[in-house]
């Protein structure tokens, strides 16, 4: 069933299919993994007209919450039965918001053997990436990261950051990663790049960046 709510494929690998759902903010995305179902990055406005769209394409399982601006109709999503997954860091924030976090996961946890968590936090105190690790390797980095003039993420000072100072160490540990495709928050399909050769484009971004 075709639905203008959700993209063509942005990205098809052998054992994951990504789609962006809407085109609002925070950006959604959507993964369709051959072993775990649908994953939802960020919570989409909630209909069911959208959830028999995702079924249609996926099994949708989890949601997860890159930080607490990604999070709308929470109870929504989980009633159709969709797990929400947030950094324990995140969680209380989420909560406090009115959301509730079924699984607030730590630094050693993964979603699968494939898939884990990369804490970044500064925008939020719990801001977090998810990662697919198998080769050519993708992140959604959340609110950690955003689209420059050029269009590659990088990093980019908001005057509401819970620590620019943690948003500077996270940024480091984003030097050593290897990943060929990054998603954000942010997206505009006119200008934001995000593949292939990912980590290079952000990786130069940054190096310039501790460099002024």
């Amino acid at each position: 069933m075709a639905n203008e709510a959700i993209s063509a494929p942005l990205l098809e690998l052998r054992d994951r299919t990504i789609y962006r759902v809407g085109g609002g903010e925070p950006a959604v995305w959507l993964i369709d993994d051959l072993e775990l179902g649908g994953i939802l990055v960020n919570a989409p406005a909630w209909s069911e007209a959208l959830l028999e769209a995702i079924r249609a394409i996926t099994n949708p399982v989890y949601l997860f919450l890159p930080s607490r601006h990604g999070a709308r109709d929470l109870e929504a999503w989980r009633a159709a039965g969709l797990e929400t997954l947030a950094f324990e860091a995140e969680a209380p924030a989420i909560r406090a918001a009115g959301g509730e976090v079924d699984t607030a996961f730590n630094r050693k946890q993964r979603l699968s053997r494939t898939i884990d968590f990369l804490p970044m936090a500064g925008v939020t105190e719990g801001t977090c990436a998810l990662r697919l690790k198998n080769l050519p390797g993708v992140v959604f980095f959340g609110p950690a990261l955003a689209p420059g003039a050029d269009g590659w993420p990088t990093l980019i000072d908001n005057p509401d950051d819970h620590s620019a100072e943690a948003r500077l160490f996270g940024a480091l540990g984003v030097k050593d990663l290897k990943f060929a495709y990054a998603f954000c928050d942010r997206f505009d399909p006119q200008t934001t790049h995000y593949g292939p050769d990912a980590d290079q484009h952000i990786q130069a971004r940054l190096e310039a960046l501790f460099d002024e």
